[in-house]
């Protein structure tokens, strides 16, 4: 799959999401706006870790690799997992929490292949 359609296509997610987002926020499923962006970043995240499996299948000669993608759209989704989580429960302390428990478990899953390699 070409690099052009990776990012149309990406792009019409985007779009999707946040339609589906703002519908919510009309409904009033979602009543502050910040919640809309943090949920629009968390399931952007969600929809990059489905590209990184895609990735996988049509890797990309000079593109980023499945891998890469795959703890951005991980990162994403801790970051407005826990933005969201902060404005629901209002404890800052347990977001960010949360936040560097993904980041940690993110940076042992990459040291971890360097490790069995020696």
């Amino acid at each position: 799959m070409p690099r052009q359609q990776y990012e149309m296509l990406s792009f019409g997610v985007f779009l999707i999401i946040v339609a589906i987002v703002l519908v919510a926020y009309l409904a009033l499923l979602i009543t502050r706006l910040d919640e809309v962006v943090a949920l629009i970043l968390a399931l952007y995240g969600v929809w990059t870790m489905i590209l990184a499996g895609i990735r996988t299948k049509y890797p990309e000669k000079y593109g980023r690799g499945a891998y890469s993608t795959l703890v951005m759209g991980v990162i994403l989704t801790a970051v407005g997992g826990s933005w969201y989580f902060y404005i629901a429960t209002a404890n800052f302390i347990l977001s960010v929490v949360l936040l560097l428990v993904v980041i940690g478990i993110l940076a042992v899953a990459s040291a971890l292949p360097s490790i069995r390699q020696k």
